[in-house]
């Protein structure tokens, strides 16, 4: 313990003692001053110095008046009660603990020449309490005990040491430096703490975006596993089936059919595996079919029971869609629905469904929440799964406020055209349930 607490004074008090740290300006950003003009908030971040430099000629204005000129010249006691203890006030701008040791070696010798106190003058009183405080302000709370209780041991030293001077401002300088010393120590503290505590909250907010990115991620990969397994099976319930519609195919094609089945069975395999990765451990596969556009009318008729006015247009030639862009788009709609009924509760939305050449277009706006019920906070997390389901498809959204106070969600996810087949799938798979039923 006592190498412990020798270490910890030297390294607080000794090591690199008059190294160059000059004052930081205080930051202006805050809620209060972001207010004030540009010039003005350039002045406050100088506030600390200016502080600074007005306890400096408090001390040598204190100087001027305490100062017994008589027994010295005139000269050696303006320079003893006045000129040095300022400068040594000044010189915690730019080297407090060297300025703490200079304030240290001075009071005695500003005692001699002054006369009437001991060992603290009026004017090296108040310059050594603006040098603890202006470097307890500086370092951490461990100096600053370090600091007052070297002054304390000093000052008792003086006091035994030299007797001929009858009044004694030691326990006085004592009292009011801790009371100093611990309200700068309370400050420094909890301002300390703030800071901890907003960068906590700035992780943990990274962190909950990260995790809320991951997990959409995976209930996207769980989803498009459905929809590519699907899929798949029918391609191998196919090719098994295929060869059996002609007669007496030849033995190229069934090798074909066979590779074709193969490959599909070993597609089926790998993203089973690579699924596995992905799901939880309590992640159970739904019984029922992914949502559609086709399903749209439920979830619609859900959210009026809710509370939520709802209105739906649909524009274009309405068609089926490769059943990746169904479930995104039913998903995205489903979201923006939910966030209105959170952020903007009484509020009317409106669903536009644009079916045109090129893919489809999504469009969900809500007006400004309304009635009594508060919005809930958010953090942003539906929007980014909408923009990851949205980015999957290598389609486009937008979202954003709109002029009436409410908000508005746009996206397009483009179709090829080669992919509007649904039809004879369909016809297909319904040929490969009949050959898997016989």
């Amino acid at each position: 313990m006592a190498a412990g607490t020798l270490g910890g004074l030297r390294q607080d008090l000794f090591h690199d003692a008059f190294a160059y740290r000059p004052l930081e300006r205080i930051r202006t950003d805050g809620p209060l001053l972001r207010q004030l003009p540009e010039r003005m908030r350039e002045r406050i971040a100088w506030t600390p110095h200016a502080l600074v430099g007005t306890a400096a000629l408090f001390v040598v204005f204190i100087g001027l008046v305490s100062a017994e000129f008589g027994a010295l010249r005139m000269a050696v006691a303006t320079i003893m009660l006045m000129l040095l203890p300022a400068i040594t006030v000044l010189m915690t701008l730019v080297r407090p603990v060297g300025a703490f040791w200079i304030s240290m070696a001075l009071t005695p010798f500003a005692a001699v020449v002054g006369g009437g106190y001991w060992p603290w003058v009026p004017s090296t009183f108040l310059s050594h309490l603006t040098v603890l405080v202006a470097v307890a302000a500086r370092t951490r709370p461990r100096t600053a005990a370090w600091m007052w209780g070297l002054t304390l041991v000093f000052g008792t030293a003086l006091e035994n040491f030299g007797g001929w001077h009858p009044t004694s401002t030691t326990s006085v300088f004592a009292v009011t430096s801790a009371f100093a010393l611990l309200v700068v120590a309370v400050v420094q503290i909890r301002r300390d703490a703030e800071r901890e505590v907003t960068v906590q909250r700035t992780v943990t907010a990274v962190e909950r975006d990260r995790r809320t990115l991951l997990e959409e991620r995976t209930t996207i990969a769980r989803e498009l596993h459905d929809v590519v397994a699907h899929h798949m099976s029918v391609v191998a319930i196919q090719a098994e089936a295929a060869p059996y519609r002609v007669e007496n195919p030849p033995p190229e094609l069934e090798q074909a059919f066979v590779t074709i089945r193969e490959n599909a069975v070993a597609a089926l395999t790998e993203l089973r595996r690579v699924l596995g990765v992905v799901r939880a451990e309590d992640y159970q596969a739904p019984d029922a079919p992914q949502p559609t556009l086709a399903q749209l009318d439920g979830l619609l008729a859900n959210v009026r029971e809710a509370g939520l006015e709802t209105e739906k247009t649909v524009t274009g030639a309405v068609r089926e869609l490769p059943q990746g862009v169904e479930l995104s788009a039913y998903r995205i709609i489903q979201e923006a629905l939910s966030n209105t009924l959170r952020h903007a509760p009484g509020a009317t939305a409106k669903v536009e469904i644009g079916y045109v050449l090129g893919g489809l277009g999504l469009r969900v706006v809500n007006g400004p929440p309304t009635g009594p019920v508060k919005p809930s906070p958010g953090a942003g997390h539906g929007i980014t799964g909408m923009r990851e389901r949205v980015a999957m498809l290598n389609g486009d959204m937008t979202a954003g406020a709109t002029e009436e106070g409410g908000y508005e969600i746009a996206a397009f996810i483009p179709v090829q055209p080669s992919c509007d087949t649904n039809g004879s799938n369909k016809s297909h798979e319904a040929q490969a349930e009949q050959v898997e039923a016989a």
